[in-house]
């Protein structure tokens, strides 16, 4: 919570627009709590009895740690994650984590898996048509977006 909690200055920007991640302004970042933040997952993983709470924290810290983020690691890290929580949520942001570890076809073929469960979730849509935009098929990248604005 602390480490996502550090990032709250840099999510919108002035005129309110959420600012995604990759472009955020770190020098916005609340050093002090992703410190504290990192500090409580090391103590957590020094237990060596990893739990839901303990792996989306370690996937927070690696989104602060590095620029670009270790996507690679964040995808294992899903991969655990889903032993605990087999969620449509979790199985969305393993398939963005995938997308942006390289696996852009493979990600975007774990979220086609999860259009029925999450056809009203506007996050989904959203990924997707990012994904789309990415991948190159125009018309269905802006039917996502249009989902997506119309969910928001």
């Amino acid at each position: 919570m602390l480490i996502t909690e550090a990032r709250r200055a840099a999510r919108l920007d002035a005129g309110g627009t959420s600012v995604p991640l990759a472009v955020q302004d770190r020098r916005l970042w609340d050093g002090a709590r992703i410190a504290e933040g990192l500090a409580l997952l090391d103590r957590a993983v020094a237990r060596r009895a990893p739990g839901a709470f303990q792996i989306k924290a370690a996937i927070a810290a690696l989104h602060v740690q590095a620029e670009p983020p270790d996507w690679p690691q964040i995808v294992l890290l899903y991969d655990s994650l889903l032993r605990i929580e087999p969620t449509p949520v979790v199985r969305l942001n393993r398939a963005v984590a995938l997308a942006e570890a390289g696996a852009l076809q493979a990600g975007l073929h774990a979220l086609e898996l999860l259009a029925s469960a999450l056809s009203a979730y506007q996050p989904f849509h959203a990924a997707r048509a990012e994904l789309l935009s990415r991948s190159g098929p125009t018309d269905a990248a802006l039917a996502a977006f249009d989902r997506a604005i119309g969910l928001a």
